[in-house]
């Protein structure tokens, strides 16, 4: 591909995958950012949401679980905590973890500094449950 990006999903414990890609979309924490070839050097944090990106494959798309994002010389970097395709998503195991979210911020006394901390981390795991399963479920129909 003459017109194309570079691709890059990075974890902590590998690089998931690297590929060639028409555009890129990214869940920014202020919006949806796209990427073409050419694009200016930036840097975003990620939200919880679905990477998408055209490839000589067609459409693709990953859950991805946050993390930050640059864009330099044609080379996109996606460093994230977790991702996997939306394909691949357990809707099922995403809707048991939104239950034990809930139960958590329901048991949570927020007077006490670690309990306020705790209970950000279980919004945060809710907000994550949701999305994927939000993601897994729009694949299925």
């Amino acid at each position: 591909m003459a017109d194309s990006l570079t691709l890059r999903i990075i974890t902590p414990e590998k690089v998931l995958m690297e590929t060639q890609a028409q555009s890129v979309q990214f869940p920014a924490q202020d919006g949806l950012t796209g990427v073409l070839k050419g694009h200016a050097p930036l840097v975003a944090a990620l939200d919880a949401g679905v990477l998408s990106w055209k490839g000589s494959e067609g459409d693709q798309e990953m859950f991805i679980s946050g993390g930050f994002c640059e864009v330099r010389d044609n080379v996109v970097r996606v460093v994230t905590e977790s991702g996997e395709p939306v394909s691949e998503i357990d809707v099922d195991r995403a809707e048991k973890s939104a239950v034990r979210a809930r139960e958590r911020m329901a048991g949570k006394n927020i007077d006490f500094d670690a309990a306020e901390f705790d209970l950000v981390r279980a919004q945060a795991a809710l907000r994550r449950s949701l999305m994927r399963q939000a993601a897994g479920r729009r694949t299925r129909r």
